[in-house]
């Protein structure tokens, strides 16, 4: 039995519950399974309870597991952390600052802004890593360790993180040219679901929020068609299959390229806050901590930026 948890024993365990595969965790580590299989019988046995179970598509973690794997991927993460930051101080070589944000996010601002970021000659030796997910999964995986930086929506419970506001959001409606709404200014929602609309999968609380609008207007939001992303939801309202809802900088982006027209939605509840969120500030090495006050300044009015 082991006197103490080992980070080659916990980084195996990461990999399995990544991998929900015994097998294929030891082919990524270049070890046997068998060897793997060991070092999670040796965790099992100081931990004093079974961690995998047996599932159909593979193996996940029991209620202690998954409470050791958020403990793990911190720990390996602060290991990491550590190292990066010597050894670029001793060979100057580049320091990573990983980056979890939703759909919206990564569509609208976040690869702008951190080029802009990067552009800058003082942040020529900082890599970044950027990764989608849900803002729930994007809260989870900051506060596990599994980035440092997220960015997702303000109204997420954020238990366990530090955040500030970031860039605000508007949506817009999406229709081919030619369309009864092309040549208006304003829209207002209600009045989009006379039509058949084009909607996108795992569209999250954006989705959400306008099924509830449509219920509360006494329509029906009916989607023909689901795309997977914000580009195929362009070919389908080409096609006019169905008019769309996106956010506004993402819909003025393909109406430049194609033959399409944005129109704002009126409605009053057309305004939502992206937020920045790490563990701790304080904590932040200096690159991540320069990349969050960046996205905290562009949420700011210009009026607020030009002060700065």
């Amino acid at each position: 039995m082991p006197q103490k948890l080992d980070f080659v024993s916990l980084e195996l365990f990461i990999a399995v519950c990544e991998c929900k595969s015994i097998t294929q965790a030891a082919e990524l580590k270049n070890l046997t399974p068998s060897a793997v299989s060991k070092r999670i019988a040796q965790l099992e046995q100081f931990i004093g309870s079974p961690l995998l179970i047996r599932t159909h598509s593979g193996v996940e973690p029991t209620n202690e597991g998954a409470r050791l794997l958020e403990h793990a991927r911190s720990v390996i993460y602060s290991i990491e952390i550590i190292e990066r930051e010597v050894t670029t101080r001793v060979s100057n070589l580049h320091s990573c600052v990983r980056i979890l944000a939703n759909r919206s996010a990564n569509a609208e601002f976040v690869p702008s802004l951190v080029a802009s970021f990067l552009a800058n000659p003082s942040y020529r030796n900082i890599d970044v890593h950027i990764a989608e997910s849900t803002s729930h999964e994007v809260v989870s995986g900051v506060r596990a360790g599994a980035a440092v930086l997220g960015v997702c929506w303000a109204e997420t419970d954020m238990q366990g993180v530090e955040w500030m506001p970031a860039k605000r959001e508007r949506l817009s409606v999406v229709v081919p040219v030619g369309h009864p709404f092309a040549k208006r200014k304003h829209i207002a929602f209600v009045e989009t679901l006379e039509y058949d609309q084009v909607g996108i999968q795992s569209g999250g609380p954006v989705t959400t929020h306008l099924r509830r609008e449509s219920l509360r207007s006494g329509k029906s939001l009916r989607y023909r068609v689901v795309a997977p992303t914000f580009s195929a939801m362009i070919h389908f309202v080409e096609a006019r299959l169905g008019i769309a809802i996106m956010p506004t900088q993402v819909a003025t982006r393909f109406s430049r390229l194609s033959p399409i027209a944005a129109i704002p939605l009126s409605d009053a509840w057309n305004e939502r806050q992206f937020a920045v969120c790490c563990r701790s500030r304080r904590a932040l090495p200096k690159p991540a901590a320069a990349l969050f006050n960046s996205f905290v300044v562009a949420g700011q009015p210009a009026v607020m930026q030009a002060r700065r």
